[in-house]
């Protein structure tokens, strides 16, 4: 596909638009925005524009569809798969000015919010409400709502209360023509025609750009019971993690860190409280939460009895919030350290619980037979294992035909366990090449020509999600 350059007409255009401040092609604008947290990879665009109104971004893809100028959307910039890299040039379109919550409805249990709000804000600002949004990645304190709608993101209550799409009830959509639409309806049931909404959750951009969104709350639960459990035993600790839901517990959390990712994170930590001994290879964190803390307490209790038929350590129980807020400051950094000390190739894959012994395993003899080193960390509840290599001398993989010949490996793997690639970090453009090994040729087909109805001038986020797209 070929596209035209960012002339000085078209500059004139979007200054005439959304005024000089908001229209940035200087150096350090272009080396900024064209970053993001996937790998070690920059691809500037030729010009960042800052919208602030759902008006401007429609006057912006008409523009630049008539003129056929790419057009990459941008949240903070957090994400790990290259979906905010402009790969192609053309224009970077942040969303960061659509920071408003326009509406909190505490009678119906909802929140009317504009892309650009940081998740944790909005999650604070609910439960001051005494409401819960419940989806949590490890970046919340940065991360945009808009960032993890077009990722379908979940983090660590993804197991017990899901992930994005289910609580996405509606969208206002800036389709790649400047034309306006709503998805769906402010309804908790909806079975009229085809569920636009839950399309565009995951799109990534590649099918327009929300401007506006609309999502379910719950109430928030009076309690939450936080434990940590050393493992002498990775693939136990794998193992545990499926004994614990067959045995009828639905924990609010249960994430796994592997003890090198622990070491690591505790380094850039200083206040870390977990106790590293030289025998624990893992450590789950296992958390409930509800309204009864009579009850919550008993599970936990029948939890750490359950776990005694594994080769454990002694189990440490978070007494207070500060000590619970310890414990999730080592899991939700875990991700930044690792990559600080050259652990900059992930993978998010997803495979069923019961599978992830399987999957450890498998990885851990991958890197010994092409001399990599991997640490695992992630959300265990539902089988989603973000898997962090450091190969040396290869920062990337995006490029890099060894890697990506290991990592086709690691995804045949996934795939024979009856997982797939990407848990929640999407596609975007280091990991499409890879598509054909979870879909056919015809599913890759049905999802080209949903893309060309949508967006037939190929100008949103080009190359991103599909093979064969550049």
């Amino acid at each position: 596909m070929t596209y035209n350059p960012v002339s000085e007409k078209d500059l004139d255009f979007f200054r005439s638009t959304l005024g000089s401040d908001f229209v940035l092609v200087d150096e350090e604008s272009r080396q900024r925005y064209g970053r993001d947290e996937t790998e070690n990879l920059l691809f500037p665009p030729e010009v960042v524009l800052k919208p602030a109104t759902t008006a401007e971004v429609q006057s912006i893809l008409k523009h630049c569809q008539a003129q056929h100028i790419p057009v990459t959307p941008r949240g903070a910039g957090t994400g790990l798969s290259g979906g905010a890299l402009p790969h192609r040039g053309g224009v970077s379109l942040s969303l960061e000015r659509f920071n408003k919550i326009l509406d909190i409805d505490e009678r119906n249990l909802q929140v009317t919010v504009e892309p650009g709000v940081i998740t944790e804000v909005l999650q604070n600002a609910v439960k001051e409400k005494g409401l819960f949004y419940p989806p949590d990645p490890s970046s919340r304190g940065s991360c945009f709502i808009g960032g993890n709608i077009a990722e379908n993101s979940g983090g660590p209550k993804a197991v017990k209360y899901g992930v994005v799409k289910d609580y996405v009830l509606n969208l206002e959509v800036v389709l790649a023509s400047g034309e306006l639409m709503w998805t769906g309806s402010n309804v908790l049931k909806n079975s009229t025609g085809y569920n636009l909404t839950q399309l565009m959750v995951g799109s990534e951009g590649t099918l327009g750009i929300v401007t506006k969104i609309v999502l379910k709350l719950i109430p928030f639960p009076r309690y939450d019971l936080l434990m940590l459990v050393p493992f002498r035993n990775l693939e136990q600790a794998g193992e545990a993690v499926s004994a614990i839901f067959r045995a009828g517990f639905v924990p609010s959390a249960l994430e796994l860190m592997e003890i090198n990712a622990l070491r690591i994170v505790s380094e850039l930590v200083p206040d870390a409280i977990v106790p590293l001994t030289e025998d624990t290879a893992a450590h789950l964190i296992i958390e409930v939460d509800g309204n009864n803390l009579d009850v919550l307490m008993q599970e936990m209790e029948s939890i750490g009895t359950l776990l005694t038929q594994y080769d454990i350590g002694e189990i440490y129980f978070a007494d207070d919030a500060q000590q619970k807020a310890a414990l999730w400051k080592l899991r939700r950094r875990v991700a930044e350290a690792v990559k600080l000390v050259g652990y900059t190739i992930e993978e998010d894959t997803v495979v069923p619980r019961a599978e992830l012994p399987a999957l450890i395993r498998g990885v851990k003899a991958l890197g010994v037979e092409h001399g990599f080193e991997v640490v695992c960390y992630g959300h265990a509840g539902d089988g989603n294992l973000h898997i962090r290599i450091r190969y040396p001398g290869v920062p990337n993989s995006y490029g890099h035909e060894g890697v990506k010949t290991i990592l086709r490996e690691l995804f045949r793997l996934v795939h024979v366990l009856g997982g797939t690639i990407s848990g929640e970090h999407g596609i975007g453009l280091i990991q499409k090449d890879f598509m054909d090994i979870v879909f056919s040729s015809v599913n890759l087909g049905l999802m080209r020509s949903v893309k060309q109805a949508f967006d037939p001038h190929h100008i949103l986020n080009p190359g991103k999600i599909l093979p064969g797209t550049e």
